[in-house]
């Protein structure tokens, strides 16, 4: 196991790249099984979400071959082998591979997914839209098993917005005879770039990126190449932390339509930032005025984006108030910045933020991926060292970050930890 440390007060300069979209590529990698030709997808993160999900496609008989950020997967000899454990449980995503495989063999088995405990984030939206497509879904002994004599169109309303259920049912559905609806579906840029995958492999979908998706079942899906998104998350969190520590960044490889949410907020901040075509400039910071956040569906503030503009906002002088309305269990980085000296209490769905304060070095654990960012911030603002576990948690998400940030002048490093600190870490 390591840690990350983190020596706060060196200002951030330079130019830095944004990577392939991780919640891109957790749905696209499943995608690809629905295919009866090889599939290549350009420009993947090199994070361990996507390695998970092709270790899992070659358990079930696929062939994948990569090489810089670039991955093929021949489909042509999987099989609906069972994955009731295993490496399913790494990755809240490990649901797309019910859809998919759904709509490729009309059954699956697939253990109940884990990924970041962020409170309750029940499946029972994809379990709905499978019902309605035709499968009967049971749960026995914590898999999810799934079966359909055939898969037929149907109409399905959404009582939630939910990305994944909207892409999972989308996966189902390709494949299903006649005609499918899915109503008050999610709006993400990434069920778009799933679309589009789909779409060039034969699929007929139309509507992505609206709250109604139609989708015209087909018998057979080819393989294509596709070109994955930029992460929008991974560029809002150089964002963030470019406001917070930076001295002029250039922020690279950007959609900036998919972050005007958090560009609002940074300027109303008074953050100055300036966007092109492809990239986001974000210039020194003075005084930060505060501002209230309250997370929404997409084009809402992301609550990805939540734990990390939190670290920013201890900077803004007065009172900020976050507010999640996604996931009510998003405050666990919240106990760690007080660690660090910052001014915070919950209450409910809401963080308030007292500031500004001075951060202090100090060693805190990543509870799950983007509070980790948050923390990251943190260290790169805090006076003195920064020693921040649960790194496994950020290396899910985030690609070579230690380096990236290193490239605008920080000093971040990764060391082993010793026994002692494992087992005291396991037991805290």
């Amino acid at each position: 196991m390591e840690k990350l440390k983190i020596a706060g007060g060196y200002p951030l300069k330079g130019t830095i790249k944004v990577s392939g979209a991780k919640n891109s590529a957790v749905a696209l990698i499943p995608a690809t099984i629905l295919a009866e030709s090889p599939v290549t997808i350009e420009g993947l993160p090199d994070i361990s979400d996507v390695q998970t999900l092709t270790d899992l496609l070659e358990e079930i008989g696929g062939t994948v071959t990569s090489r810089d950020g670039e991955i093929t997967v021949d489909p042509r000899n999987m099989i609906s082998m069972p994955l009731p454990n295993g490496k399913v449980k790494k990755l809240r995503a490990s649901y797309y591979l019910m859809g998919a495989m759904l709509g490729k063999f009309k059954k699956a088995v697939i253990g109940l997914p884990g990924g970041c405990h962020l409170g309750p984030r029940p499946i029972d939206q994809h379990i709905k839209g499978f019902e309605a497509l035709g499968a009967k879904v049971t749960n026995e002994q914590g898999a999810i098993y799934l079966r359909a004599e055939e898969l037929r169109g149907a109409r399905i309303y959404l009582d939630v917005v939910s990305v994944g259920a909207t892409i999972n049912i989308m996966l189902a559905a390709v494949r299903a005879k006649g005609k499918t609806v899915i109503e008050n579906a999610a709006k993400e840029p990434e069920i778009i770039d799933v679309a589009t995958l789909l779409t060039n492999m034969g699929a007929n979908i139309k509507g992505a990126g609206t709250d109604v998706i139609r989708i015209e079942g087909v018998e057979h899906l080819s393989g294509c190449r596709h070109t994955i998104i930029p992460d929008r998350i991974e560029a809002g969190t150089f964002m963030i932390l470019a406001a917070a520590a930076g001295e002029g960044v250039l922020i690279d490889n950007v959609i900036p339509q998919h972050l005007e949410s958090l560009t609002a907020k940074l300027r109303e901040m008074g953050v100055p930032v300036d966007a092109s075509d492809e990239q986001i400039w974000i210039g020194k910071s003075g005084k930060l005025k505060p501002v209230d956040i309250k997370t929404l569906v997409y084009p809402g503030f992301p609550t990805d984006l939540q734990q990390p503009f939190t670290s920013l906002l201890t900077r803004a002088e007065g009172t900020s108030i976050v507010t999640d309305t996604i996931y009510s269990a998003r405050f666990k980085h919240i106990d760690e910045l007080r660690r660090m000296n910052a001014n915070i209490k919950v209450e409910g769905r809401s963080a308030i933020i007292n500031g500004p304060v001075t951060l202090q070095g100090a060693k805190v654990k990543a509870s799950d991926l983007r509070a980790g960012a948050a923390l990251v911030i943190a260290g790169l603002m805090a006076e003195g060292i920064t020693e921040v576990t649960g790194v496994e948690h950020i290396d899910r998400g985030y690609s070579h970050l230690v380096e990236k940030l290193n490239g605008l002048g920080a000093t971040i490093w990764r060391e082993g930890m010793s026994q002692k600190e494992i087992e005291h870490l396991e037991n805290s």
